[in-house]
């Protein structure tokens, strides 16, 4: 069973550590990603999900109806920082549909490392602008990686920008989806809007 990728919108920037002058982020995904995923590709009936306890850890099981028969995978989740029960539940869940490869691109992500304003709070550093919020704008893949990847702040400005290999731009250029295609016919009008105002310059000189 084979589950699409996911899109930009349904993507999350975490902030992972933040040194002096540099902020470490991760991409992430979160539950209601998992649950459209599902719905879109099984159906909303032919899936469910069940937890359960084992050894003080919070099991999630993910059900998938193949034919008359259900398949299970399940993963353990980890406490939030915030709502323990509940964010443990919420990563078990994500975690049982990365088994089933929901998201699982994710872990193709380079390490991302911005260069942003921080200040030494304590000991410890933070981003100095608290306001400062991070979203994908665009990511591309190819044979189930991610070879593109922008990453923007709060104000549309791209903070991160993954760009491709030479290989890999031979195998996009023809490819409507990447970054690459997109420059190139951007290119070509441009050089096709100089090529006529020569030639309309051309012709006003010798009238």
């Amino acid at each position: 069973m084979e589950f699409r990728k996911l899109k930009a919108d349904e993507i999350e920037v975490r902030v992972a550590q933040v040194g002096n002058g540099w902020t470490q982020l991760l991409l992430y995904k979160n539950a209601r990603v998992d649950m459209t995923i599902l719905d879109e590709t099984v159906g909303p009936d032919k899936w469910q999900r069940e937890h359960y306890e084992c050894k003080g850890n919070l099991f999630c099981r993910v059900g998938i109806k193949c034919g008359e028969e259900w398949i299970w995978k399940s993963d353990c989740g980890a406490e939030s920082n915030t709502e323990k029960e509940k964010g443990e539940a919420s990563d078990s869940f994500k975690r049982a549909c990365t088994n089933w490869g929901i998201g699982r691109e994710l872990y193709t992500s380079p390490a991302i490392f911005v260069n942003l304003e921080t200040e030494d709070r304590g000991g410890r550093y933070a981003i100095k602008d608290k306001k400062t919020r991070f979203k994908v704008t665009h990511i591309y893949y190819d044979a189930g990686k991610i070879v593109e990847l922008v990453i923007s702040d709060q104000n549309g400005k791209n903070v991160y920008t993954k760009t491709w290999s030479k290989e890999e731009r031979r195998e996009a250029r023809d490819d409507k989806d990447s970054l690459i295609y997109k420059k190139r016919v951007m290119e070509e009008k441009e050089q096709e809007e100089i090529v006529k105002y020569k030639r309309v310059k051309r012709i006003w000189i010798w009238t």
